[in-house]
């Protein structure tokens, strides 16, 4: 690994030397800017993993610098800086940096800082960097995260990925495969989403007049991700009839299409994932044991610390690029907010809220308020009412229809509102309409 380059921006000579000095003996190469446009001379045409910037500069402020540079140069940010203006600090919270520390600042400090740094940077197994695989988060749960990921997906191991709803599961499955080395394509299935009578032909395929309306051939899940990988999301939801059918696959390596008798070999590795444990009797032991090969756990946001002020800032600059207009920035005064919340619908959660705050925003700057929708009082349209003797299936019914409703036909959203599987809505809808 080459050493790290860090980028000092700071018009205090002593305190300039002093940093350099620090950062040379934790292995760090540096370099002195002392105003606005000698560091954007240098960072347009130069990269830095790491750059420690001053609020007040002869020419400008730290900030003036990340405008004008392309964010790929400047690496880590970090403010170090004696500022007393509350204006400025709230624009420097609510930049990418990812610490703002106030002068006067400790060799032990900088010390912690720059070891962070150089973590951050190495280099894991595999010759794989760890922020190449699309997850953000700082915390060590993520970390370990990323280094089981780089650790199986070139061993061709089954992997099962633990996780409340919500938590990026499937990121975790297009990561192990996009660091698989396998040529086939990425398959991804709900297996909650999937009405359990169409299941079978889905994942298995079914053979001409298999079954009535199959009018030809047709290759399940398995076969398109010949060569690859098939993620099978909610896979607790599966029937257990077809738990024992996949199985089967998992130990022959071939499977049988609905109405066929040939054996199709199928050489594809699974990644499943479920927010149900085994406990929960949602899989056969013998299914969990065959597709826990590898398991990879994630946490929930709520644990997860300072990741949801990261990943705030990521979904604002996302929507940034999705609306266009003028940028905002994510707004510091709710940041404490943001970490108080217990988040139960995690990453997917938040990634709903910042969007609709940065909607709402009629300024630059983007307030996250996750509590907004929770606490808003009830009206007629958000609640339901019925007689004593009502029967259950109208109740059900009744209760789904207006949930629908309310998240504007949102199956998945409904589904958490109510406690029950997407598989359910559907079976409901189903059930529904046969009987209208």
């Amino acid at each position: 690994m080459t050493a790290p380059t860090l980028a000092i921006v700071d018009d205090d000579p002593d305190f300039s030397v002093f940093l350099t000095r620090v950062a040379r003996r934790q292995g760090f190469v540096t370099h002195q800017f002392h105003s606005v446009s000698e560091a954007t001379f240098w960072l347009s045409s130069n990269d830095a993993d790491l750059t420690i910037l001053d609020m007040a500069l002869p020419d400008g402020t730290g900030l003036d610098v990340l405008d004008r540079i392309p964010a790929d140069r400047h690496g880590q940010i970090v403010f170090v800086s004696g500022t007393s203006d509350a204006e400025q600090i709230r624009r420097a919270v609510a930049s990418p940096a990812t610490a703002f520390i106030g002068k006067p600042v400790g060799a032990d400090t900088l010390e912690q800082l720059f070891r962070q740094v150089q973590q951050d940077l190495q280099v894991p197994e595999h010759g794989q960097q760890a922020s190449d695989l699309g997850l953000v988060g700082e915390c060590p749960a993520m970390h370990r995260v990323r280094q089981d990921i780089l650790r199986v997906a070139p061993t061709g191991m089954n992997v099962l990925v633990l996780g409340e709803t919500g938590t990026g599961k499937e990121l975790v499955a297009r990561a192990v495969h996009a660091h698989s080395g396998r040529t086939g394509k990425l398959v991804c299935v709900n297996c909650g989403a999937m009405p359990a009578e169409l299941m079978a032909s889905q994942l298995f395929g079914h053979e001409r007049g298999a079954f009535t309306g199959a009018a030809s051939r047709h290759a399940g899940v398995l076969e398109q991700a010949h060569g690859g990988t098939l993620f099978l999301d909610e896979i607790g939801e599966m029937p257990a009839a077809l738990q024992v059918y996949l199985l089967r696959v998992l130990e022959t390596g071939s499977v049988v299409r609905v109405g066929g008798s040939g054996e199709i070999p199928v050489d594809v590795r699974i990644v499943a994932a479920t927010n149900r444990l085994r406990a929960d009797g949602a899989l056969r032991d013998d299914l969990f044991y065959r597709l826990g090969q590898y398991v990879i756990e994630l946490p929930p946001l709520r644990a997860r610390g300072n990741d949801v002020r990261l990943l705030a800032h990521r979904f604002v600059a996302r929507l940034n690029d999705k609306y266009g207009g003028p940028p905002k920035r994510l707004d510091p005064a709710g940041i404490a907010r943001l970490s108080s919340y217990p988040w139960p619908g995690n990453v997917r959660e938040l990634m709903a809220a910042t969007e609709r705050a940065h909607v709402s925003a009629s300024g630059p700057w983007v307030d996250i308020n996750p509590r907004a929708l929770a606490a808003r009082a009830p009206d007629d349209g958000d609640s339901v009412r019925f007689r004593i003797g009502t029967p259950l299936q109208v109740v059900e019914e009744e209760m789904l229809r207006r949930t629908l409703a309310f998240h504007d036909g949102d199956k998945t959203a409904t589904a958490r509102t109510l406690g029950i599987s997407v598989r359910t809505v559907h079976n409901h809808l189903a059930r529904s309409r046969r009987h209208g």
